[in-house]
């Protein structure tokens, strides 16, 4: 991704600078966490194809390592995605409504995603809870439930805050619109 995505439009006055300047921080953790993520699993992936096919000897536990990094990549990039305003929607009457009537879409949208993301957060914390105490760990690697599974929890409670802190921007501007 490159930088000129996590920008807002010009048209937002003169405080647009430091918002961008914002966004830009404020997205280059995850985008570096992200990346970790991807380039460690294609490491992996690679070690264990030279060691199933060059040496006759593969990585039992890769697979499930694999599947709980996608996982996290998967909910790592739902925060992102609800920070920029990027989900996925249906405009085809949303363009065609008036200023104060997006205003109102715009909040129920909002309302709805923080509602709903803080929902899918506290059952995903009830799972964990469940994990902890069964002390619950995987077939092959025996790695502990809550890892993976937390990326659930994680990622729902990034993006209620992604659109927490952005809500501004969120009740204002049309989503899917970042310049």
């Amino acid at each position: 991704m490159n930088s000129e995505n996590i920008e807002t439009p010009p048209h937002q006055g003169p405080q647009a600078g430091a918002e961008v300047s914002s966004s830009k921080d404020g997205l280059r953790w995850l985008y570096i966490v992200l990346g970790v993520v991807m380039l460690g699993g294609v490491a992996l992936n690679l070690a264990n194809v030279i060691g199933r096919y060059a040496l006759g000897k593969s990585i039992f536990w890769a697979e499930e390592v694999l599947v709980g990094m996608v996982i996290w990549g998967v909910f790592f990039g739902t925060a992102v995605v609800s920070w920029r305003g990027d989900h996925l929607n249906m405009d085809l009457f949303y363009a065609r409504l008036g200023q104060s009537s997006r205003f109102a879409v715009n909040c129920v949208i909002a309302s709805v995603m923080v509602g709903i993301c803080l929902f899918v957060a506290w059952q995903s914390w009830t799972i964990l809870q469940m994990f902890y105490q069964t002390e619950a760990v995987s077939a092959g690697a025996q790695i502990p439930k809550l890892i993976p599974h937390s990326a659930l929890m994680v990622g729902f409670l990034l993006s209620a805050l992604a659109v927490i802190v952005r809500w501004r921007r969120w009740l204002t501007e049309p989503h899917g619109s970042n310049g």
